[in-house]
Order: structure tokens, then C-alpha cells, then sequence
């Protein structure tokens, strides 16, 4: 589904994204990657959500958003307390949905502002 048809330069925009991947700027990631308004988006070193462990949500902490909106597929799924710890001990949200609504969400925060990290698993199968 495409979300924007303008290439926006300034900030780290959600442009389109299906089952195999996403679009931020219109250039095509097909890998889990880390999303914030004002960096370039980086791969992250996770390829299902069952794969996840305390040290990937440390490596998002120590951009210190405000909150981090975690994609998990094809359906939502919850990720155990003891795995964001080192975000909770930072008092940052972590919000769980599914990647399409994770790519709105992130789209709709980044343009109000906000600190947000988008942490899209994109399982590569």
C-alpha cells in the first residue's frame, strides 16, 4: 500500500510497505530496520519476532526516543517486560501492532514531532 506519493527529504517518511517490505523515501528495505525522523533508517539485526532479546530493544535505547512503535508482522504480538526493561527503566513506550498500523502510527507521531523510533521486523521467508 503506498501512504505518500512525495519523496520527503527532510525526514524519515513511511512511503508505502506490504508483506516483503517497506518503503521509507520510496526506497525499498526488504530487511528488519530501526526508523527515526531524522537519521537514515538501519538495518536491525532481527529476522522474526520469536528471535527477540533484551539486547535489540537496548540498542534502540540508546537513541533515546520518547517511543518506540514495534512492528511485528503480519498480526500483533507482545513482547515480554523483561525484554524492554532497558526501555522502561528510560520511561519509554513501547507500543506493539502490527507493521502496517506500526508504519501509520510512526508516520502520524514523526509528523506531529515526536521522538519516535519505528522497529520494523520484516521476516525475510
Amino acid at each position: 500500500m503506498k501512504l505518500h506519493s512525495d519523496n520527503t527529504q527532510q525526514y524519515q517518511t513511511v512511503t508505502g510497505y506490504d508483506a516483503s517490505g517497506v518503503e521509507i523515501n520510496a526506497e525499498r528495505f526488504n530487511y528488519s530496520l530501526l526508523v527515526m525522523p531524522e537519521t537514515p533508517p538501519r538495518p536491525w539485526n532481527v529476522t522474526r519476532f520469536e528471535d527477540l532479546t533484551g539486547e535489540h530493544f537496548e540498542q534502540i535505547a540508546l537513541d533515546e526516543p520518547d517511543v518506540v512503535i514495534l512492528g511485528t508482522g503480519e498480526r500483533q504480538r507482545f513482547v515480554h517486560p523483561r525484554l524492554i526493561a532497558s526501555l522502561s527503566a528510560r520511561h519509554t513506550g513501547v507500543e506493539s501492532m502490527d507493521s502496517q498500523a506500526a508504519c501509520r502510527t510512526y508516520n502520524v507521531l514523526m509528523g506531529e514531532g515526536r521522538k519516535v523510533t519505528l522497529a520494523l521486523i520484516i521476516d525475510p521467508a
